[in-house]
Order: C-alpha cells, then sequence, then structure tokens
C-alpha cells in the first residue's frame, strides 16, 4: 500500500511531539491520521473504530495512564494484525528489550525509531508495512500431543527421516557441510518437527532409538553425497544424556563405518537440553569419538547448563553460535557483541565457528564482517531431501 492508503494512529502524550509527527505523516502523503494521549485513549479509538480501520500504530513508550509496555501487550491480545513502530528517546538497549517483548506478543512489529524522529527514517518504517510480514523463518510445525508409545510406533515402522539443512562458507558460499535433522513424517499429521518428540524420548530415556535411526541414515547420505562428488561432512545431533552410556562411542563408530563412510566427515553436535550428570563417562565416550577422527561441535553455544565449561574440558572442533543470538544481531548491538565474542573465541581456540538461524541477508553479513567461517539457516536454505540437496549443490552461490 501507499502511505496515501493507510489509516495512521500516533499515540504520544507530548502535544507539541504528536502534532509534529501527525505533521509529518501528512507531508508524506497520509490522508487519515488519528491521535491519542496515551495507551488507553488509543485502546478506546481501536475499540471504536469500524472503517476506516487502523494500519500503523506509532507509540510513545513513557505515557501516563497507560505506557507503551501495557498498550502492547492489549495489542497483542487483540489487535496483532495492526502494525507497530515505537518511538523512544530511551536507551538503545532497553528499545531492543521492548522490541523482544512486541514480537512475543504476537505484534507485527516494523520497528523503533529513536527520537528526534527523523523524516527519512519514519517513510523506511512505513514503506515495510507491504513486506516485512511474515518474516521468512522456520516453520511451525503441527505438533499434537504424542504419546511415548505412539513415538515408538512411529520408529518402529520407519517414520522418521533425515532433513538435511546446507551450512554455506560465509566468504565464498561454497556449501561445507549439511546437519542432518529429525522429521517424523506422519501418516495421519505428516511433517511433525523435533520440538514434538525428542523432550518425550529424552524423558522417557528412548533419545538413542532416534539417535542410531538418524545417525544410520545421515552417514549413509553422506557416502551417496561422496559418490556424487560431494564431499560435504554431515553433522547428526547427539544428547548430553545418551553419553552415560561407555560403548556410545563405539556403537557410534561402528554404524558410521558399516555405512562405508570416514568418521573425519561426520560431525556429532552435543546438544545441551539436559545437564551432564555423568561427567566421567561423558568424557570418555567424546574423547574416543575426537580419537577415532569425528569432529564434535558444541551445539546451541551460550544457552546450555554450562557453555563455558563445556569448551574447557571436551576436544571440540566447532563452536555452534545459537540462533537466538544470530537472528537480528544486523540491528542488535548487544546481539553483535555476544556473537563476535562467540567468533574470536572460535578463533583463538582454533576451531570452526558456525552460526544458525540466518534468516536475513543483513545478518549474513554481519557475519561475514566478523569472519564467521559458516552459517545456515533459511535465508540461505531450508532442510530438504536428499535428491534436493544434491541440486541444491550444484546450484547453489549465496553472496
Amino acid at each position: 500500500m501507499k502511505t496515501d492508503e493507510l489509516h495512521f494512529l500516533v499515540v504520544e502524550d507530548d502535544d507539541f511531539q504528536r502534532e509534529t509527527l501527525v505533521d509529518m505523516l501528512l507531508s508524506l502523503g497520509a490522508k487519515s491520521v488519528r491521535q491519542a494521549g496515551d495507551g488507553r485513549q488509543a485502546l478506546e479509538i481501536l475499540q471504536a473504530s469500524s472503517s476506516p480501520a487502523v494500519d500503523i500504530v506509532l507509540s510513545d513508550l513513557e505515557m501516563p495512564e497507560m505506557d507503551g509496555m501495557e498498550y502492547f501487550r492489549h495489542m497483542g491480545n487483540s489487535y496483532a494484525d495492526i502494525a507497530l513502530i515505537i518511538m523512544s528517546a530511551l536507551d538503545s538497549a532497553l528499545i531492543t528489550s521492548v522490541e523482544k517483548m512486541a514480537r512475543a506478543y504476537g505484534i507485527r512489529l516494523l520497528g523503533a525509531i529513536e527520537k528526534p524522529i527523523t523524516r527519512a527514517r519514519l517513510q523506511t518504517l512505513i514503506a515495510q508495512h507491504d513486506t516485512a510480514w511474515p518474516k521468512k523463518s522456520e516453520p511451525s510445525f503441527s505438533r499434537p500431543n504424542f504419546t511415548l508409545e505412539e513415538i515408538l510406533d512411529g520408529l518402529q515402522n520407519n517414520q522418521f527421516e533425515p532433513f538435511f539443512q546446507p551450512k554455506v562458507d560465509v566468504v565464498t558460499g561454497q556449501v561445507r557441510g549439511v546437519e542432518a535433522l529429525a522429521r517424523w513424517i506422519h501418516p495421519e499429521h505428516g511433517l511433525v518437527g523435533p520440538s514434538a518428540f525428542i523432550e518425550v524420548l529424552e524423558l522417557n530415556g528412548k533419545i538413542d532409538d532416534l539417535t542410531f535411526i538418524m545417525l544410520k541414515k545421515a552417514a549413509s547420505a553422506c557416502h551417496q553425497l561422496h559418490q556424487c562428488g560431494q564431499m560435504l561432512t554431515m553433522a547428526v545431533n547427539i544428547s548430553l544424556t545418551s553419553l552415560t552410556d561407555t560403548m556410545l562411542a563405539s556403537r557410534i563408530t561402528q554404524v558410521v563405518r558399516d555405512a562405508d563412510t570416514d568418521p573425519r566427515y561426520m560431525i556429532l553436535e552435543v546438544t545441551e537440553t539436559a545437564a551432564m550428570t555423568d561427567v566421567a563417562h561423558a568424557l570418555e565416550n567424546l574423547a574416543r569419538l575426537r580419537m577415532r577422527g569425528f569432529g564434535l561441535s558444541i551445539d546451541d553455544y551460550g544457552t546450555g547448563y554450562s557453555s563455558m565449561q563445556q569448551i574447557t574440558r571436551i576436544a571440540f572442533s566447532e563452536l555452534k553460535i545459537d540462533q537466538t543470538f544470530v537472528k537480528g544481531l544486523a540491528e542488535n548491538e548487544a546481539l553483535r557483541i555476544m556473537v563476535k565474542s562467540s567468533i574470536d573465541l572460535a578463533h583463538q581456540l582454533r576451531i570452526t565457528c558456525t552460526a544458525e538461524g540466518v534468516e536475513t541477508e543483513r545478518d549474513l553479513c554481519a557475519l561475514k564482517s566478523m569472519k564467521c567461517n559458516l552459517a545456515q539457516g533459511y535465508f540461505i536454505a531450508e532442510p530438504m531431501s536428499l535428491s534436493s540437496l544434491l541440486d541444491f549443490c550444484e546450484k547453489v552461490e549465496i553472496a
């Protein structure tokens, strides 16, 4: 939509700033601009609105009666389809926190403007109205509440398959490896994501049932990739809860060798969904796996129980920065600082650094400037079948 086709609501307690912003919107071509002095008045306007409806709300944070944060909560509950632009003179870190809060409430957030507001910045955010939502991100899978028995039946009936997400060189764009991600091809519910079954299996001590199915299929896929001339690494997730079994390393090694795959091309991503309770057994398994050539990756770095401690006592070959720190890092100074420090840490430890959850070109460019080694995410490619992966490897060129 053009600016003259949109309906605006300005929520600002300062009369002069409110009138200035209204004049700015009118100068940009707006035909419909309503005003409110605080969140309560804004809600009354929205509740009374029938036609024309409000398309974009521009709201301050600090206001009497009802401040911006409380108002955003009500917007999320009842008016989530209305776009929001946050205005404030407060600290940028606080504004960033409020942005995250607004998104958590389900609000269609176009962005934030630090006061004093400029015409150019306002015009840029308004222009995003038709394109900024929804963002391309990981789809939400159907998630019925499956019982352990249902999940085990699915495993028994060979309904679980790995989908492969490419990991590309941040500088050259070349595919260097893939991560095998478990998906349940359910006969009734279709494609079911890991959140529906991983936790259930872990809590009931059955995660190895899935791990070895994925490992076997991933190792076989790695062998097929190599036969087609794609010498990529293959990453498979291993739960910390599995590492209490002292025979785990030998079992993993046997599965990979049975697939005629060199362990040097297999990376085991250690996830910290549970605390490391049996440290000695875990360290024995991981040391043995490294000795046999496997790569070890500390997955979801920064979110686990003791990431800094783990990286000092395990011979990791890769550090994987969690997507919660990667998404939006180009616009968030605090995230940039945290990601840059993680990349620098990996470089100093002489291990590969991979960023997951890359969803925009700006974030990928930021990672390139920080000299991150590898990246994966929906901006680069979605998880895909093996045949689609082979096609992708032939065609991909990520700038």
